[in-house]
């Protein structure tokens, strides 16, 4: 049987929100999460275990350039007085057509790259920032 296509889950009503405020600008966000496993030798078989080690989170969230606000805010590491600029972001992704809304709190957002300044004539400036994070929760409701 084929898949019901209107099921299907379409990123035109995703949002991203920073420590309560809205990055309308923003329109793609992305979050993953690299999991290690440890080979774990075992007696009478020539076939290697696995157990799991570290997880590490990361993703990029992608927008239009409006302001230098939040480029001015990572950049703060830059400072030897500051330390690494850390927030929280929020992921939404709902489709009216199948009812579902999924909303996940990334935790400890701290941004590895200072997307400063880029441009090229004729074109729309789009900022691309990718993250590294300690934690990710499912907020319901």
């Amino acid at each position: 049987m084929p898949i019901d296509s209107r099921r299907v889950i379409k990123g035109e009503f995703g949002e991203i929100w920073k420590d309560g405020v809205h990055l309308s600008n923003f329109y793609s966000a992305e979050l993953t999460a690299d999991i290690t496993y440890d080979d774990v030798k075992r007696s009478g078989t020539r076939t290697t275990g696995n157990k799991v080690g570290t997880i590490k989170y990361s993703g990029t969230i992608t927008g239009y350039k409006i302001t230098s606000e939040l480029v001015k805010q990572i950049a703060q590491v830059t400072n030897d007085a500051y330390g690494a600029f850390v927030c929280e972001l929020i992921f939404k992704v709902a489709d009216p057509e199948n009812g579902v809304t999924q909303r996940l709190r990334v935790k400890g957002v701290q941004f590895t790259k200072i997307d400063y300044l880029k441009f090229d004539h004729g074109s729309i400036v789009e900022e691309e920032l990718p993250f590294v994070c300690d934690g990710v929760e499912w907020i319901t409701g």
